[in-house]
């Protein structure tokens, strides 16, 4: 039985995208390659691996089983990288985090900027996703570390509380909105235009997760790529958003701006720390996980 760690890294992208072709470019191969060798793999542990269809693939039982093991094997490899460092000039690593679009706006950038500086040998490969599939992925062993804002239930997982962050109405002083020292998110659904973030965004998607439960619908003027674009043309009249505390405050010209609080209990959102419990982590982990906390409690 032959196979090599470049198989087991293409199949991790396998299950991490469920399409050969993405899989292939993170794997920097050609589409034929990565197809080859994952035959190859198929033909060496004499089972089939994937079920290929139109628009992608699914694993198959087998799959999602060599897709654990993979994971547990680059798992490990990051820890010796690790304990070999005091025997090194520098130790290499690399660290998979996922986060919510509040965690990425927000407290992220400066805690990463820091110890990727600090620390030039560890990559960190950064995905936003929505917190219940952070949650789901973590369970599943397809990520190191994860950041998720709300009520997500999150057993089965090591979590520790970051701080907390409110989803918040902002307007132009000069919008039309009523002077209330607080909103029902219900209430803006029929009566306002919304500018929002793209359909790609895990915030959006809740927020329109949640405006479907309602049996309603946003009605957005227009999308942007980033909460600073979206203070930005809510203060030019555009409409209005909704937005965490923080990132209004961090990107806002606030005498322009007018913020207001949701009465939705969902709007309160703690921010927690999950990992999987007994996780073998490399130690650069545990330094990562001091500067997530230090920049997620520091004052705006």
């Amino acid at each position: 039985m032959h196979y090599d760690l470049t198989d087991l890294r293409l199949f991790l992208h396998v299950g991490d995208t469920e399409n050969l072709t993405r899989a292939a470019e993170r794997a920097c191969l050609s589409l034929p390659a990565a197809s080859n060798r994952i035959k190859q793999l198929e033909e060496a542990f004499e089972t089939q691996l994937l079920v290929r269809q139109a628009k992608g693939v699914q694993l198959t039982p087998a799959g999602h089983m060599l897709l654990q093991h993979a994971r547990e094997v680059f798992r490990e490899l990051e820890c010796l990288h690790a304990d070999l460092q005091p025997f090194a000039q520098g130790v290499k690593g690399r660290l998979r985090v996922l986060a919510n679009t509040t965690a990425t706006h927000s407290f992220l950038a400066d805690a990463l900027s820091r110890f990727l500086t600090d620390n030039p040998g560890v990559d960190i490969e950064l995905e936003e996703q929505l917190s219940q599939e952070i949650v789901a992925t973590l369970n599943a062993g397809g990520a190191d570390l994860g950041i998720v804002a709300g009520s997500v239930a999150t057993e089965g997982l090591e979590v520790q509380l970051l701080g907390s962050d409110d989803l918040i109405v902002i307007a132009s002083i000069n919008h039309p909105l009523p002077s209330f020292k607080k909103l029902r998110f219900a209430d803006l659904l029929d009566a306002h235009r919304f500018v929002g973030l793209n359909e790609f965004s895990a915030i959006q998607s809740f927020l329109d997760g949640m405006a479907a439960g309602l049996g309603k619908r946003i009605s957005l003027r227009v999308r942007v790529g980033s909460f600073d674009a979206v203070c930005r043309m809510v203060e030019a009249g555009a409409g209005i958003a909704i937005v965490p505390r923080s990132c209004a405050m961090r990107y806002a010209n606030r005498k322009d701006l007018r913020m207001v609080p949701l009465t939705d209990t969902w709007a309160r959102r703690e921010m927690r720390l999950c990992r999987r419990p007994g996780g073998n982590l490399p130690q650069f982990a545990d330094t990562l996980i001091r500067y997530l906390t230090e920049a997620a409690q520091a004052p705006v």
